[in-house]
């Protein structure tokens, strides 16, 4: 049995009800792959900021840091400002331990109603880089209060930070369509987003099965809604990601549904995964929250750690629940969150059924599953 430790903070709001929703989930599918996966939780949140004073304790990131993976739910708090919930949490999780891509899925899923009237089907990948960017920390506000009170946000690229990020983007697009599109906005942002784009373009070089286009990120944005499913992969600035991936997650039909994984890719620090959504106060604790996004990232961390088969399980799994209709609310359905969750547990075992029933057939029968 292989044995994994996952570092759990379900969060704020939603968090708390989508965490335990996945987790159960991931039990049942461990049960089945012959997994041990060891979930330590930890009460790290806008709550304990309130008694506290801080997000995580000092030697919070220490702690982290003997697990494999991270499994995070959802980060603030209208009591709690942003700048606080963000920074003394999540960012510093993902820049301490390096997880400098944050990879976002968009895809289209039966039983889930799009918003455009087209029915093609969508399946891209962003890559986000994770690190730098726009969300760097230098800067600075001067004369506060004053009427030439001034702010100052730095933009920060470095060749080592585009090239991994467009590395990365690359390597997943010369294993799919073979289509990247890189988002940019160098016609009015004239340093860093030419130093973008000339890295993006050497570095692909490097993949000869690869076709690398480059689009205003303004432009990418209409073409993510106009023609979604002409989209393969798509390499961006942490901000560009960041904004692209939730108009993504919209039009396959809810940003509910998706997950994010921040990875380091090299293993040498544990990677943590989420789902997109926040932790969306206004139907906290009301059984309404949709626990796709939290159950994906699941699946998406099954397969970071080496288990690809447990992971596809999971994902037939959710697909299999939608497509019979009994989604929650955002996505048209009317199931509660727990009423999703145990038609989720009731597919995997179903599933699991047939491919036990499947075993003695041949390979290619089994293999259709």
């Amino acid at each position: 049995m292989t044995a994994h430790s996952i570092a759990v903070i379900a969060g704020d709001g939603i968090g708390k009800e989508v965490v335990p929703a996945a987790i159960d989930c991931l039990e049942r599918i461990a049960e089945l792959h012959f997994l041990d996966l060891e979930f330590t939780y930890f009460d790290w949140g806008c709550d304990y900021y309130l008694r506290h004073g801080r997000m995580m304790p000092a030697d919070g990131l220490e702690q982290l840091a003997r697990h494999d993976a991270i499994f995070l739910g959802a980060v603030g708090s209208p009591e709690v400002p942003d700048t606080e919930s963000l920074w003394g949490l999540l960012i510093p999780i993902r820049r301490e331990f390096q997880q400098y891509i944050n990879l976002r899925p968009v895809k289209t899923l039966d039983g889930v109603r799009s918003p455009l009237a087209s029915r093609e089907p969508i399946d891209i990948l962003i890559v986000r880089e994770n690190n730098e960017g726009e969300y760097s920390e230098v800067g600075g506000r001067a004369y506060r209060g004053q009427p030439h009170e001034t702010a100052v946000q730095e933009t920060i690229f470095t060749r080592q930070g585009v090239s991994r990020a467009a590395h990365f983007a690359a390597a997943l697009a010369s294993s799919r369509r073979g289509l990247l599109t890189s988002a940019t906005k160098s016609n009015g942002i004239i340093h860093t987003m030419p130093f973008w784009d000339e890295i993006v373009e050497e570095t692909v070089r490097e993949y000869p099965g690869v076709t690398l286009t480059s689009e205003l990120v303004d432009a990418l944005a209409a073409h993510l809604v106009l023609k979604p499913w002409t989209l393969d992969v798509i390499v961006a600035s942490n901000l560009f990601g960041d904004i692209l991936s939730d108009l993504g997650s919209s039009v396959t039909g809810s940003i509910g549904l998706a997950p994010s994984a921040n990875l380091n890719p090299e293993g040498d620090f544990p990677s943590l995964f989420e789902p997109v959504h926040g932790s969306a106060p206004d139907i906290a604790g009301k059984g309404l929250a949709n626990p796709v996004g939290q159950i994906w990232s699941g699946a998406m961390m099954l397969e970071h750690l080496g288990h690809p088969e447990a992971a596809a399980h999971l994902k037939v799994a959710f697909e299999s629940a939608l497509r019979e209709g009994l989604g929650t609310r955002d996505v048209g359905g009317t199931s509660s969150t727990s009423e999703f969750t145990a038609a989720v547990l009731a597919a995997i075992d179903v599933i699991d059924e047939i491919g036990a029933s499947t075993a003695s057939r041949p390979a290619a029968a089994s293999a259709s599953l």
